[in-house]
């Protein structure tokens, strides 16, 4: 059976040297965020069950406990997801050539006038997907050990790339024309971006973006669940680069608002725009009930983050007794605190009234992931 190898390597040719001989091997890659502190290496060494671990001395070292993988499975990508602890994506060749032929039909790659530049983690699959793109239709690629906005600048400057995924908090960092396409993931993209800058919804388990502008990439379904008027549905996807499984064996799939066909349950809630385009909304386990209404976040935090002495927010619940639960504002303020009235009158007249904080939590900073995401569940309740 073929096993599962850990890459404990940080990025760089190293890295993709050690992904080619696994998979050279047919074994499995499940590369490991080597920034990570001991006890969440072990959380996900722990979730994902590994066979062997290669780092960068290039000695294969065994690990007791392990699990194969079945035949055709490429790589085993570790996700906190929703809640917190790490989970085992399980990612096969066949998936990882779907996403890369999608996401170059997509942007247009010509392999012989483009490359791609890869400068995020790549233990994340928004890094990760930049290399078995480009090594899946032999696009030219340089690799960096992480992101430095000097150094990503330059490169696209030079002419040394032509493509490059980020995240929004690193696109904000740099002049992006210098690329001719930015892929931008992960958490909330700005509120307006450059004609070259492309806003992707997807996630681990769809080995990369699947959607590029509120528009589905070929061979790529979506469907809402549960949808209504106000609040539309679950994102459902139905594509050739979802995952195989979680390690463990569960697919992630439902049926469908058809009901016969199955599709993978996102966790996230959106709608369709009158354009058609997707608008994603954000995760259905973050949405604040405040008496008969409905609350999102992230479309608080997007409101709060225009005022000029906030620099940072997050939005979440807590109990409350009238409305069930009432929305609170976690805020870094700038070089004067904001006062609640005048958060709530900026809400109130973006969104609603009903979504705007009933509470102001003073904060030094906001729990993110590696990605952006805010890590709701870490926000101090004291």
């Amino acid at each position: 059976m073929p096993e599962l190898v850990v890459i404990d390597i940080p990025g760089g040719a190293g890295f993709v040297d050690a992904l080619r001989a696994i998979w050279d091997t047919g074994d499995a890659a499940a590369p490991l965020d080597p920034r990570l502190p001991a006890v969440a290496r072990q959380a996900v060494v722990d979730a994902i069950r590994p066979t062997r671990v290669v780092a960068s001395d290039g000695e294969l070292h065994s690990l007791p406990d392990g699990l194969p993988v079945e035949e055709g499975d490429a790589l085993v990508m570790a996700t906190s997801g929703a809640s917190g602890q790490p989970k085992g994506v399980v990612l096969t060749h066949e998936a990882l050539l779907a996403s890369a032929r999608a996401t170059s039909a997509g942007l247009g790659i010509d392999p012989g006038r483009h490359s791609w530049l890869a400068c995020l983690p790549l233990a994340h699959i928004g890094g990760l997907s930049v290399v078995t793109r480009a090594l899946l239709t032999d696009t030219p690629l340089t690799v960096l050990p992480g992101f430095d906005a000097d150094s990503v600048e330059q490169i696209g400057r030079s002419g040394g790339a032509s493509h490059v995924s980020l995240v929004a908090t690193a696109l904000q960092r740099l002049d992006s024309s210098v690329f001719t396409k930015v892929l931008v993931g992960g958490s909330r993209p700005p509120e307006t971006v450059e004609p070259n800058v492309v806003v992707t919804y997807g996630m681990t388990e769809t080995g990369s973006g699947v959607v590029y502008d509120g528009l589905p990439l070929d061979d790529v379904d979506v469907a809402l669940a549960g949808s209504d008027s106000e609040s539309g549905g679950e994102i459902l996807l139905r594509a050739p680069m979802l995952m195989r499984c979680y390690r463990g064996g569960d697919t992630g799939r439902v049926v469908g608002p058809d009901g016969t066909t199955t599709w993978f349950a996102t966790g996230d809630a959106g709608h369709f725009g009158a354009d058609g385009k997707l608008e994603v909304s954000g995760r259905l386990s973050d949405v604040i009930n405040t008496g008969a209404e409905k609350v999102w976040p992230e479309s608080v935090e997007r409101v709060l983050l225009t005022h000029p002495n906030v620099a940072d927010a997050a939005v979440w619940r807590r109990p409350d007794p009238e409305w069930g639960e009432r929305v609170v504002a976690w805020v870094v303020p700038a070089e004067t605190t904001p006062s609640l009235q005048e958060l709530r009158d900026l809400v109130s007249t973006a969104i609603a009234p009903w979504a705007a904080p009933k509470e102001l939590v003073l904060v030094d900073h906001v729990p993110r992931t590696l990605t952006g995401k805010v890590r709701r569940h870490e926000l101090p309740q004291s």
